[in-house]
């Protein structure tokens, strides 16, 4: 449909002016040559001719159409994924401190206050305190020590040679998790050192009950040993043995932790629990370890909620040390095991544990007169030991030789002969082991 409209010339009505709302579909002014009659209009004046077409709307692509199709999904990648402002970067150039003020700086820092323990001494926060710690540890440090069944009188009265007199300090940072709102939790030494805290924490835990399910089961596999471990310390039940000690307040201060939801509650309780133990190895070492784990928490392994699934197992007829076979070690035994003083291993409680006494049967085989020799070089064994009797040193070297025997001994192959004569045992504590050891120098 066309649409003709004359209208006078511009020039020759200076006072026209006129506004509307049109449509969205272009109008097009085409002057008109033609003049009209000299009757209508004055002689000084001209006409121009206004022609506008009406165009019909688009119409809408059908439902099953691939530009409507792309069309929506475009729109919906900008509600699902808008894109985040990013803020501009300002770069503000301070002075660099002198010689003297950073030589200063570095010696107030807590961490070299400790020559004689490293590993301790690493994770202390790397500056003093603030006014905003210390009104924490004088609001709630004493509810966190009377929890776990410690004194209360502060860290400070111990000697200096004794780790213990750190432990106020690590006792803060461990509660410390990143909260939002929280100013102090997001301050470098809190952060930082909370973070070491627990990172220490985790493989201390794994190390102390792969330790005790070792001894306390000499004849299960490490299948087993993995569920019991879980059911102690998996992150969906650490909730549960923070609220068992009263420690849940001092986690969320300000939240019901039974009202909170499984992603908003975990991850700061399991920061906290693994931090608090990373505290409590370096001040007092892995005795109170167990003793917080099993009196403090109340964890019990022969809780039915901690047994393993049932599984075929192979029979096995071969006998354990006199040790295991006279009753089943408890944590109190474990703790409080000190080797004898002519030891020949440093822990031979868990060596007995891990390679079976019928090993010796392996005396004297091909691989103890080819293979051994070579990995006892490669290895830079055996040490020069000054023992008090020499037959001790030589029974070491024998009882090396069979647990270096028992490492090549894999499980695909030698299980089905004796279901202990194989690695797997000395794989899962070596595998702890190995973490520890790579921890301790990343943190040196």
């Amino acid at each position: 449909m066309a649409l003709q409209i004359q209208f006078l010339h511009p020039s020759a009505i200076k006072d026209l002016s006129f506004s509307s709302s049109l449509s969205p579909h272009p109008i097009h002014f085409h002057p008109s040559n033609s003049k009209p009659p000299d009757s209508q209009i004055p002689s000084s004046t001209s006409l121009f001719t206004v022609r506008a077409v009406a165009v019909n709307p688009p119409q809408e692509s059908p439902a099953n159409s691939p530009q409507r199709l792309l069309k929506e999904l475009a729109e919906r990648k900008k509600t699902a994924f808008p894109r985040k402002k990013i803020p501009p970067k300002r770069f503000i150039l301070k002075p660099p401190l002198d010689d003297a003020r950073l030589t200063e700086r570095f010696l107030r820092s807590p961490q070299l206050s400790l020559k004689s323990f490293p590993l301790l001494s690493s994770c202390l926060p790397s500056s003093k305190l603030s006014n905003a710690d210390r009104t924490w540890i004088d609001e709630y440090l004493l509810e966190a020590k009377q929890a776990l069944g410690y004194p209360l009188e502060p860290s400070d009265s111990y000697d200096d040679d004794n780790p213990a007199k750190q432990f106020d300090t690590l006792l803060y940072l461990a509660f410390q998790h990143p909260q939002e709102g929280c100013e102090r939790t997001k301050t470098r030494h809190v952060r930082n050192g909370h973070s070491r805290l627990w990172f220490l924490g985790q493989y201390v835990l794994e190390m102390a009950l792969a330790e005790f399910f070792l001894q306390r089961y000499p004849r299960e596999s490490p299948g087993p040993m993995r569920e019991r471990v879980y059911a102690l310390i998996g992150k969906r039940f650490l909730p549960k043995w923070i609220k068992a000690a009263s420690l849940h307040n001092l986690v969320f201060p300000y939240d019901d932790m039974d009202k909170m939801i499984r992603k908003d509650r975990e991850p700061p309780v399991k920061c906290v629990f693994w931090a608090l133990f990373g505290a409590i190895y370096l001040c007092f070492g892995m005795p109170e370890v167990y003793r917080v784990l099993f009196e403090v928490f109340g964890m019990d392994p022969e809780d039915e909620s901690c047994q393993p699934k049932l599984r075929r197992q192979l029979e096995d007829v071969d006998h354990v040390s006199v040790e295991f076979e006279q009753r089943q070690l408890t944590w109190q035994d474990v703790a409080a095991y000190k080797p004898p003083q002519d030891a020949l291993f440093a822990h031979p409680r868990l060596f007995r544990a891990c390679v079976p006494p019928g090993m010796h049967r392996f005396r004297g085989n091909i691989w103890d007169y080819d293979s051994r020799p070579q990995v006892m070089q490669a290895l830079g064994y055996p040490l020069q030991m000054n023992d008090r009797i020499p037959e001790i040193t030589e029974a070491r070297n024998i009882e090396l030789g069979l647990g270096l025997q028992l490492c090549f001994l894999h499980p695909s192959k030698y299980k089905f002969e004796h279901p202990r004569f194989c690695l797997e045992r000395l794989e899962y504590v070596g595998q702890k082991i190995q973490v520890i050891l790579f921890f301790f120098f990343w943190l040196y």
